[in-house]
């Protein structure tokens, strides 16, 4: 068992020297500490020697490697198969990799390479274990093969005690190989665009406009439930909104000005209905931005988004029927009215309030305009 693992691109997995605890001690920052609660905050050169003595010493359920790199030996990384149950078949696969050493697949390897050597060993079942805010190791889970299978609440302990929810990746022995599938892809390039209007992925560090943005009467008014949000809410809306797009259920986008990059409002594409092609689209913006026909192309490339490159093949948008603006925004970019639904939303104060239902068809797609 404490044989070294080669990685199929560019890693090796072998056992801790003691040469290796400054290398150790220099990969572990902030990033490490917070998503792998195991790691002391801080980590001094002790605390890697103690790994070290207890890696070395072994365990019965469990293996732990160091990451390197197999030309230099430089350290990448550690990594490891934990909570071993050979009676049972499971295991799960754990990893951390070094500032210097990230964007270049390494955890992607190591994750192929663990979980082969317990496919290998007898293990029918593998799972890896992300924080919802973790989205690049979410990336890793799917690059390596993982099915996510949903959320373990409750599932992690902090280092105070206080608990936090688990995204459940699993990989079976009778499993394909290659990465798993999107449901939802990345954007091509990263964002969306057509020379005025720029669509890129919502994350962390757009809480504040997002939080400004939902926080004006009229769009609370028409948001469901109908009420002022909280910033920490929206903190962590926005910190989750990578782990949705790569769970499949939501793409959430800032709707931003093409020239300067200055935020303009939001747009959300829920793929309510992967089995039957529907999706369903809604958006913001903030006061100023409006009247310049930014969500109608917002929604005009959120729409070619999901037809080509989804595959959905019908768009529902729903307004309240006082909003004539965009009732105007939908027409514009294609959108035909298809009926009015009496109290099918909840409102304020517990009253409840009627939509006009929206349809768009890839043929019905309205040709962008200069």
């Amino acid at each position: 068992m404490g044989q070294p693992i080669m990685g199929g691109d560019g890693v090796v997995l072998r056992a801790p020297r003691p040469g290796d605890r400054d290398g150790l001690r220099a990969g572990v920052d902030s990033l490490v500490t917070r998503f792998v609660p195991a790691v002391p905050d801080p980590c001094t050169p002790r605390d890697i020697q103690r790994w070290i003595d207890r890696v070395r010493g072994g365990a019965p359920d469990r293996v732990d490697y160091v990451i390197a790199d197999p030309g230099t030996d430089e350290i990448l990384g550690a990594a490891g198969m934990h909570h071993l149950r050979w009676e049972e078949g499971t295991g799960e696969v754990g990893y951390w990799v070094a500032p210097w050493a990230r964007g270049r697949g390494v955890a992607t390897a190591t994750a192929i390479a663990l979980t082969q050597w317990g496919l290998v060993h007898g293990l029918h079942r593998v799972e890896l274990l992300t924080h919802p805010d973790n989205w690049p190791s979410q990336r890793v889970a799917i690059n390596a093969g993982y099915r996510r299978e949903g959320v373990r609440r409750g599932g992690g302990i902090n280092r105070d005690g206080s608990r936090y929810d688990l995204i459940v990746w699993a990989r079976l022995r009778t499993d394909p190989d290659g990465p798993g599938l999107r449901t939802l892809p990345d954007l091509p390039g990263g964002e969306l665009t057509d020379g005025v209007v720029s669509l890129r992925p919502l994350w962390s560090d757009d809480a504040p406009n997002v939080f400004a943005l939902r926080s004006l009467p009229d769009v609370v008014a028409t948001t469901v439930p109908s009420q002022l949000p909280k910033l920490d809410q929206i903190e962590r809306r926005c910190a989750q909104a990578p782990a949705e797009w790569l769970a499949g259920t939501a793409a959430d986008l800032t709707i931003r000005d093409a020239a300067s990059g200055a935020f303009a409002g939001e747009i959300g594409l829920r793929y309510t209905e992967p089995i039957t092609g529907q999706a369903m689209i809604g958006y913001s913006l903030l006061t100023p931005w409006r009247g310049r026909g930014f969500a109608s192309r917002a929604c005009r490339m959120m729409a070619a988004w999901a037809f080509e490159t989804v595959g959905a093949v019908r768009l529902i948008a729903g307004t309240a029927p006082g909003n004539a603006r965009s009732q105007r925004v939908l027409e514009r970019a294609g959108f035909r009215r298809e009926g009015y639904e009496h109290s099918r939303l909840p409102g304020p104060a517990g009253a409840r309030v009627d939509n006009i239902m929206y349809a768009l068809l890839p043929e019905d797609l309205a040709p962008r305009s200069g």
